[in-house]
């Protein structure tokens, strides 16, 4: 399995459809709430070059878009 984290904040509706779908499957990965910690915040914007919320990191690189996410985690994990 590769290694993910998923980066987002539990106020932006696009993350809560990822938890949510995560919760509703049982997948468990690293989270980090880039609105509690600036130091998750600035790992976000080295990784990818930008802040945005959620961003599923895969083995290092980002993936974007609620539904990019839950897509990949349909054809990955489920």
């Amino acid at each position: 399995m590769p290694e993910l984290t998923l980066y987002y904040m539990e106020t932006c509706p696009y993350c809560l459809k990822v938890l949510h779908y995560m919760d509703e499957h049982k997948i468990r990965i690293s989270l980090k709430n880039t609105k509690d910690n600036e130091n998750f915040r600035e790992e976000l914007l080295e990784i990818g070059g930008k802040t945005q919320v959620p961003c599923l990191l895969i083995d290092g690189k980002p993936l974007y878009e609620s539904d990019d996410i839950v897509k990949w985690f349909e054809e990955n994990l489920i």
